[in-house]
């Protein structure tokens, strides 16, 4: 158990979080501000 708390803190550490939220924020925020949906979507219809 001591093993598995190690690495699940290792992974989950304050910089891996911020990065995250990061790159959740970035998307969100091209998601938004994009005018169009893009046309790769429709692409099989």
């Amino acid at each position: 158990m001591s093993l598995f708390k190690r690495i699940f803190s290792r992974i989950v550490s304050r910089e891996n979080v911020f990065a995250l939220l990061l790159c959740v924020v970035l998307v969100l925020v091209i998601i938004v501000t994009a005018d169009a949906a893009p046309q790769w979507i429709y692409q099989g219809f």
